[in-house]
């Protein structure tokens, strides 16, 4: 469920689009979320953000650089003589193992190769003496604190055009050669197609400015993984591009823009589209599944919504675990392609957007009206009580151990309701730890998440 913008450009600042490639790290020294944000403004660069709650931000004065004569802001820099993108910071995460304390934040500075920088805090930081990621302007960080590692995607020219490559560290120092995990293929182009024709047929979109379809491609533009329980998630940002004109076309010449933003599509001409995130799951981060058929995992909102993500969703890094639901912070663009209004209200054009998920709900197994089932392989049963994460709000699930012949061991009694934790309670013992079994599923009129043992 989208939550919409929570955190907005300030145009008192002169700033016209928040974006972030961070998920909000939690410091439990200062007691507050922490977000870093890539700001367009009169003075582009990262600024900062803190809040106790997750939904009310903040933007505090860090007295790190001067703009317009006065140190009252929230940039955070690493050098006040450096200009964006030689400035950027971005990808921050926090890492609660590393025995000193002054590297207790992370992340990656510049747009165009990523250079390893530390923090006690997340707003003093120093580089790292390590060579740099290569990268072209996208990447994205997350830490495994089951195995201790970091992980990076980065973006680089690949089979289909822009492609995720994956380097990983233990000490944030040394990093493994990157390699090619994830692109788009010839199943993208084809359902590309689809998603274009739909997204013009839909009035309650906002359409690209271009429709050209001897131009439509699909690629990759950025990918947030993260270790979810016992796997990797991975939120692929997938662009589809509908139109691309020269710096030579005539149209230009009817767009209301400043001189300087008419040198740049003089320049390099300008292409339109728009991005949707989709879903992929791995066990080793190099082999990925992509789910639910290739659809939208987080779709653009409607025109005329007031919300921001119009054209563009972004994913996030990881989303922040609070109780039994995933938050999902985000960048949403309300355009890609055509000019931009750089003054008034229409220049307000993208925020820090945040979704909601239940925990554990990317992917549920339903069952309609007709009674199914689902049965598992075998496995050793483990002590502990099985749990369910369904929703059964207008029928059942039911749960059965089987021996390895088939044969009913014992079952439970049926749930209902919608249960994130829900408690499967035996009709009669379950055997004992270590026994050869499998679980049977039962359900009608539910949807089931997941299935675990506490």
């Amino acid at each position: 469920m989208k939550k919409g913008a929570v955190i907005r450009p300030n145009r008192e600042r002169g700033e016209t689009v928040l974006q972030t490639r961070s998920a909000p790290a939690w410091d439990p020294k200062a007691g507050v979320f922490k977000l870093w944000m890539i700001t367009s403004a009169t003075h582009s660069g990262t600024t900062y953000a803190e809040s106790e709650d997750g939904l009310h931000w903040r933007k505090p004065s860090l007295r790190q650089r001067a703009l317009d004569g006065s140190l009252e802001n929230n940039i955070v820099t690493l050098d006040p003589t450096l200009e964006w993108p030689a400035n950027a910071m971005e990808n921050v995460v926090y890492d609660p193992d590393d025995p000193d304390s002054s590297r207790r934040f992370k992340g990656f500075a510049h747009c165009f190769g990523r250079e390893p920088i530390t923090s006690p805090d997340g707003i003093h930081w120093r580089k790292l003496n390590v060579p740099p990621l290569p990268s072209s302007d996208e990447s994205n960080l997350s830490y495994d604190g089951q195995t201790h590692t970091f992980i990076a995607t980065l973006k680089h020219g690949g089979p289909n055009g822009r492609s995720v490559y994956l380097s990983t560290s233990t000490n944030f120092e040394q990093w493994t050669k990157q390699e090619l995990i994830f692109h788009a293929d010839d199943l993208d182009q084809m359902l590309g197609r689809t998603n274009i024709a739909r997204h013009y047929a839909n009035p309650g979109l906002d359409p690209p400015i271009f429709n050209f379809p001897k131009d439509y491609h699909v690629d990759i533009y950025n990918m947030g993984v993260f270790r979810y329980e016992g796997m990797y998630m991975g939120l692929p940002s997938v662009y589809h591009k509908t139109g691309q004109v020269p710096g030579d076309w005539p149209g230009f010449a009817d767009w209301d823009v400043s001189k300087e933003q008419m040198a740049a599509y003089r320049k390099s001409g300008d292409w339109a589209g728009f991005h949707h995130v989709q879903l992929a799951c791995s066990r080793d981060l190099r082999h990925w599944q992509r789910l639910g058929d290739r659809r939208p995992f987080l779709d653009l909102s409607p025109a005329g919504s007031g919300a921001y993500d119009l054209a563009t969703i972004i994913g996030p890094s990881s989303p922040v675990v609070r109780g039994d639901e995933l938050w999902f912070y985000y960048t949403g663009l309300k355009k890609y392609g055509g000019p931009t209004a750089q003054h008034g209200p229409e220049a307000d054009q993208g925020a820090i957007c945040l979704a909601v998920l239940r925990r554990d709900g990317f992917i549920s197994l339903d069952a309609g009206d007709q009674q199914g089932s689902v049965t598992t392989q075998l496995f050793k049963w483990p002590p502990g009580e099985l749990r369910l994460n369904a929703d059964a709000s207008r029928g059942f699930v039911q749960a059965a151990l089987l021996d390895g012949n088939g044969q009913v061991l014992c079952e439970t009694q049926p749930i209902s309701g919608n249960q994130l934790q829900g408690r499967m309670s035996w009709t009669s013992p379950p055997p004992n730890g270590g026994s050869k079994v499998r679980l049977r599923l039962t359900a009608r009129r539910a949807a089931l998440f997941s299935y675990w043992f506490e």
